[in-house]
């Protein structure tokens, strides 16, 4: 892989096209959508978006899409019927190129994280 230097999601995204662009277009709406006031960055070269911290990451690969977080145990068990049949680690949930993009369990994820950092924050705030 060659050597980047993103600064800006624009640029991240520039590298990709077709379907795989479409799909991280799509997520970058849905989290714009729910979280209008996160903002967008580059972190480890991939998208990022912080709300109250660190709110999701993504990145595309050729087989799938990463939607990636140090996950919660709570968000793990919210979410354990749902991720049944992608593949999963502590940090990473993998969305597959050759299946329909789940925007709804997308949108699900987001308001999950963001509601997650609004109550971390509001506790760290006592």
């Amino acid at each position: 892989m060659a050597k980047t230097d993103y600064q800006t999601i624009d640029e991240y995204h520039q590298a990709f096209g077709g379907e795989t662009l479409a799909r991280m277009q799509t997520v970058r709406k849905i989290i714009n959508e729910l979280v209008p006031d996160a903002t967008e960055s580059i972190s480890y070269q991939i998208p990022c978006f912080k709300y109250h911290g660190y709110l999701i990451y993504y990145c595309a690969f050729p087989k799938h899409i990463s939607l990636s977080h140090p996950y919660s145990d709570a968000f793990w068990e919210h979410f354990k019927a749902d991720l049944v049949g992608y593949k999963t680690s502590k940090s990473v949930i993998q969305i597959p190129m050759d299946k329909p993009l789940p925007e709804a369990l997308i949108n699900k994820i987001v308001a999950f994280r963001k509601k997650e950092n609004e109550t971390k924050a509001t506790s760290n705030k006592k």
